[in-house]
């Protein structure tokens, strides 16, 4: 099964409306394409997620573009197709759960089940059931699940259809951290086995990696990349997405300097000192942004540092303790540089930390590895 999108919708504010001269208060361009898979659109709040995914249900219309599931076209400005979100194979479920509080499970999950025989309705309906793990709560009523046990109702019922596609606004971001972890692999567990596409709204970074297979980073209204979970977090490319995915480290100061033989890096001056980064293709004097992960540092004990031959001595930094946080498993420093008084992120596991025996004000020195650094 595929999903192709390529769409374009304008916003204008209430007291104005499309005419001419008037710009557009909000302006969306959304394309991409998926297979049997998790697609994650990815972004802050107010980047045009949602809107694409309410385009896809024929909930908002697009102005331009179109929509194909499969072999059928949902949506196509040119020839004039927009079939209505009733017509639309779609599972779609929203944030809030939205199930009806007068019905019980069993009757939430049957509401969306129709042109089928009583005893149709009952199969589909104990499938469902059995699929998202709750046939005990066959005749509960809304009000005595839990968060979670309300999620799998609306799940189920969302599926019970047999949809295309099955579409998800944000639908665990009201959960404690317990149950969205346990309701993410079940999640995928079942998408995995109904073989269907799954478009996933998030704005939660360890959600977007865990649970995509392709991700889509919007930023206000414009698909800034598309790729593996992996491209997006450790190949960044912009600004934009690099700060979006974790990369706290970021510098936008350095000078290109020139190339090392047969181009297989960049010397940047950054920091106060030359930077040996990543090959990019700029020339001597253009300026440029860098950026790395704190978890990508190293820290280094002097009889490391000592050890270093001198030929491989590239992208030592030293520098003071200023803050140290403790995350649980590892600890983030705050390391102000002497060179140039940049402060620069640091995460290292507690063991490390711990053996290092640094605390604040101390002196320490840092290595920044070539390849796990970012260039844009």
């Amino acid at each position: 099964m595929t999903v192709e999108v390529d769409i374009e919708k304008e916003f204008y504010g209430r007291k104005h409306k499309k005419k001419k001269g008037v710009k557009p208060s909000f302006s969306m361009h959304c394309s991409f394409d998926a297979d049997s898979d998790f697609v994650v659109l990815f972004g802050c709040s107010g980047s045009g997620k949602t809107t694409a995914l309410r385009c896809i249900a024929g909930l908002e219309n697009p102005d331009a573009g179109t929509i194909k599931i499969n072999d059928t076209v949902y949506f196509d400005s040119k020839k004039k197709v927009n079939l209505p979100p009733q017509k639309r194979k779609i599972g779609y479920m929203f944030q809030e759960n939205a199930l009806f509080p007068h019905m019980n499970v069993r009757q939430n999950i049957e509401f969306g089940l129709k042109g089928l025989s009583s005893m149709e309705k009952t199969n589909r309906m104990n499938e469902m059931l059995g699929l998202v793990g709750i046939e005990e709560l066959e005749f509960a009523y809304p009000y005595e699940l839990s968060g979670g046990q309300k999620q799998k109702v609306a799940l189920a019922r969302a599926l019970a259809p047999n949809p295309e596609v099955l579409l998800l606004d944000e639908p665990f971001s009201s959960l404690d951290t317990v149950i969205r972890l346990k309701l993410r692999k079940e999640l995928r567990t079942i998408g995995k086995k109904l073989g269907i596409p799954v478009i996933f709204i998030t704005h939660d970074p360890v959600e977007a990696f865990t649970m995509a297979d392709r991700m889509v980073v919007f930023d206000n209204g414009r698909v800034q990349q598309f790729g593996s979970p992996e491209d997006v977090f450790y190949h960044p490319k912009t600004r934009y997405v690099a700060e979006l995915v974790g990369f706290s480290n970021l510098f936008d100061d350095a000078v290109v300097e020139g190339h090392g033989q047969r181009d297989e890096c960049t010397f940047l001056w950054s920091l106060g000192t030359e930077i040996t980064a990543p090959y990019i293709r700029r020339t001597a004097g253009d300026r440029v942004s860098w950026g790395i992960r704190p978890e990508n540092i190293e820290l280094m004990d002097n009889e490391t540092v000592h050890a270093i031959r001198k030929e491989e001595r590239k992208n030592l930094l030293g520098g003071v303790v200023r803050n140290v946080v403790n995350k649980g498993t590892s600890r983030i420093m705050s390391l102000k540089l002497k060179d140039s008084g940049d402060v620069l992120n640091i995460e290292v596991t507690n063991h490390i930390f711990d053996s290092l025996k640094i605390g604040l004000g101390d002196e320490c020195m840092v290595r920044i590895r070539t390849s796990d650094m970012i260039v844009f």
